[in-house]
Formats: structure tokens, C-alpha cells, sequence
């Protein structure tokens, strides 16, 4: 399986309209890169548009841990 690159200025955005549907797309795909034995990337956009790498995940306790600091502001109802 392919890496998985989570690009944090989209999520960003998501979490700013509160689109909890697109987050869980995301989210989704990145859980099946882990269980499937790629590696997960968050990325954020340089001044070319290029996406760079700055921290990795490989486990699903370390992916859960992100998402929930990125659905702790978010509302839920």
C-alpha cells in the first residue's frame, strides 16, 4: 500500500466550515494506509504549493491521537 499524506492546512480549513463528513473521509483513509502497512504523513503546503512532510504516524494509537486533537474543538451535535 501507498503512504498516506494528510495535508494540515485542509483539515484546517474543514475544521473552520466544521465538516466533520470530509474530516472522516480523511480519517478513513488514513486508518486503512495503517492497517495496510503504510506509513501516514501530515504535510503542510510551502510557498511553491509543494507539500512537506513534518511528522509521521505508522500506528493506529498515534493516528487516534491526532484526530481527536483535531475533533477537540469541533461540534459535534
Amino acid at each position: 500500500m501507498e503512504d498516506f499524506t494528510i495535508d494540515v492546512g485542509r483539515v484546517e480549513e474543514l475544521q473552520m466550515i466544521n465538516d466533520i463528513q470530509e474530516l472522516e473521509i480523511i480519517f478513513q483513509k488514513a486508518k486503512s494506509a495503517i492497517v495496510n502497512g503504510a506509513t501516514v504523513h501530515l504535510a503542510r503546503k510551502n510557498k511553491m504549493g509543494k507539500l512537506d512532510p513534518f511528522e509521521h504516524f505508522t500506528t493506529l494509537p498515534d493516528l487516534s491521537s491526532y484526530k481527536k486533537s483535531v475533533y477537540k474543538y469541533l461540534k459535534t451535535e
